[in-house]
């Protein structure tokens, strides 16, 4: 039997378990998000509408949920048929498609007002644990899409 790269163990890999708790935490959203026929992601593309008065790009919303438009479009067209989305052609650049929130879309805010609460709820941490555990995820991730970024780069 060939010896085991100790880098290799499982148990000691960071990457499992940030694997393993977006898979709880996704579950976790499903089961209150059901009532309101929403998906984990179609609740965090309503989070980045409500963000803001104005339309917002399908690019804009890309950028901020780090999807690419393959992804979001049927998503965004779910949401739509749901009727908590518009999509329409910018007037002044045809390219550009913007979303906005219908009024369904707006009250629906209110019926997902207590998720958040819920969930932390759930997690059974301190609030400064999860502050702490979203700042070091944040810092995480600006580090591996920094370093997306620079693979991406051609060679000079």
């Amino acid at each position: 039997m060939t010896a085991r790269p100790p880098q290799l163990s499982l148990d000691d890999m960071v990457c499992f378990p940030l694997y393993a708790a977006t898979r709880s935490v996704t579950r976790t959203y499903a089961g209150l998000l059901a009532s309101v026929g929403l998906t984990y992601p179609q609740y965090l593309t309503m989070l980045a509408l409500w963000e803001t008065e104005s339309p917002r790009s399908v690019r804009e919303l890309g950028d901020r949920l780090m999807l690419d438009s393959g992804t979001l479009t049927p998503l965004l067209k779910r949401l739509e048929a749901a009727g908590f989305v518009e999509r329409r052609r910018d007037a002044l650049d045809e390219r550009r498609v913007l979303v906005s929130v219908t009024e369904q879309g707006e009250r629906l805010r209110d019926d997902v007002a207590e998720v958040p609460g819920r969930l932390f709820a759930a997690m059974g941490m301190e609030i400064g644990e999860l502050v702490e555990l979203r700042t070091r995820l944040g810092e995480l991730i600006d580090n591996l899409e920094g370093l997306r970024i620079r693979t991406d780069e051609p060679a000079s």
